[in-house]
């Protein structure tokens, strides 16, 4: 599938608008962005940086934001319509805000969340 950068992105700012409101209201100094490619050249989707809710203190003046971002060529690799496309955004998001939230890999499987 191809899109271009605006558009994706213009989609994935549609997915996080669909998002339920207890999902995103709890997001505190997190920015959203969308890059090509990992630069390790991996097909990851999405990747969540930062410290957990769960693992941290409170945040101090001047600390840097956590960042999620979604990688649009290995989104778009997997994707065969826009529609395929925005179910996978989708859940790339949800599972890179439960990472924020301290929620990991085996929880999110057993919530039928990933």
């Amino acid at each position: 599938m191809q899109m271009d950068a605006d558009e994706f992105e213009r989609l994935v700012v549609d997915e996080l608008d669909e998002l339920p409101d207890e999902m995103v209201d709890g997001l505190e100094n997190v920015v959203f962005q969308v890059e090509d490619r990992p630069a390790d050249g991996s097909l990851i989707l999405g990747v969540y940086e930062g410290f957990a809710l769960t693992e941290r203190g409170q945040y101090g003046f001047g600390e840097l934001p956590d960042r999620i971002v979604l990688f649009r060529e290995p989104l778009l690799s997997i994707c065969d319509d826009e529609d395929e496309l925005r179910d996978e955004v989708h859940t790339t998001l949800v599972h890179e805000i439960a990472h924020f939230y301290g929620i990991d890999d085996a929880e999110l499987h057993r919530l039928g969340w990933a």
